[in-house]
């Protein structure tokens, strides 16, 4: 039997790249899918038409179920139009999957409020819309899996201040919701991807030390396939991963990591009140050895 027999899963940004990958894989583990994709250039500005139901004829000439959705996710009639879809179409709502998103780079000294707003509105709140009606309906039938995607770029890319912003928001709405929704068999877990998509094509080699992708379209069957991302995040949505909460969990290639959470490392504790001359004494050696700058890997 395969393991998301009789389960119904709505994906958004599943026209093309990573969320197209998650899409397909929940289908051929038996999940009837909502995909969701309003059809954006990289930059969130309107293209003619959405892959979505291209994706979805893919799913059902291989024998699944699915049905296309065009809606913009980051407003909150889009984001209930997308769960009661689901509901109206297949009868529920058992996994939910956020990968829809859009890059506008730019370094923080010359980004546009405009350019900072839509990144924070199709990333952040894309997740609020489709969580707020998607947990709503799961806690009422006490069970469901949300799969957020969040980024390595949260830990520090450069020239992408909005979207690793954006990234590691979803993080915390991850981590706070996972608390939350646990006492209604809900679990809430965050992806780190990794892979050559529309987005990877358009960040200039070499503007992230260590981080190399080749272009999309020469990706199909390597390593940096978007396909390799999807079986940890079917996984996630199967009832076996009911004890996975709460966790970031990066999938790039053939390599699954379990990510900490922030703990602390250090700890300088004075007998009353810090002055500045006191500290600015005592920092270097108790918590000023050793710094690192925020890293991806």
């Amino acid at each position: 039997m395969r393991t998301l027999e009789g389960k119904v899963a709505a994906v958004t940004g599943a026209g093309r790249g990573i969320g197209r990958g998650v899409a397909k894989a929940l289908a051929a583990e038996g999940a009837a899918v909502v995909v969701n994709d309003a059809g954006v250039t990289v930059d969130g500005r309107k293209e003619p038409s959405s892959p979505a139901e291209q994706v979805v004829s893919e799913i059902m000439d291989s024998g699944g179920v699915a049905a296309a959705n065009t809606s913009d996710i980051a407003t909150v009639q889009g984001g209930e139009g997308l769960v009661e879809q689901a509901i109206r179409e297949f009868g529920k709502l058992d996994i939910l999957v956020n990968v829809a998103g859009i890059l506008r780079d730019k370094m923080i000294f010359n980004m546009t409020e405009e350019e900072w707003d839509e990144v924070i509105r199709v990333h952040l709140k894309g997740h609020y819309c489709t969580m707020r009606p998607g947990s709503a309906h799961m806690r009422e039938r006490k069970q469901g899996r949300i799969i957020n995607f969040s980024s390595g770029a949260a830990l520090g890319a450069p020239g992408q201040p909005n979207y690793a912003a954006a990234k590691a928001a979803i993080l915390g709405l991850t981590y706070s919701s996972a608390v939350a929704l646990a006492k209604y068999n809900i679990t809430v877990n965050a992806i780190m991807p990794g892979a050559s998509t529309r987005m990877t094509d358009s960040i200039p080699q070499g503007r992230i030390p260590g981080m190399s992708f080749p272009q999309s379209k020469d990706a199909a069957h390597t390593i940096h396939d978007p396909a390799n991302v999807a079986p940890v995040v079917a996984f996630l949505a199967s009832d076996e991963a009911q004890y996975v909460n709460g966790q970031c969990i990066g999938a790039m290639g053939y390599r699954i990591t379990r990510y900490s959470h922030i703990v602390p490392e250090r700890v300088l504790i004075g007998d009353g009140p810090w002055t500045v001359e006191r500290l600015s004494k005592m920092f270097k050696s108790a918590l000023g050895s050793d710094l690192q700058m925020p890293r991806m890997l």
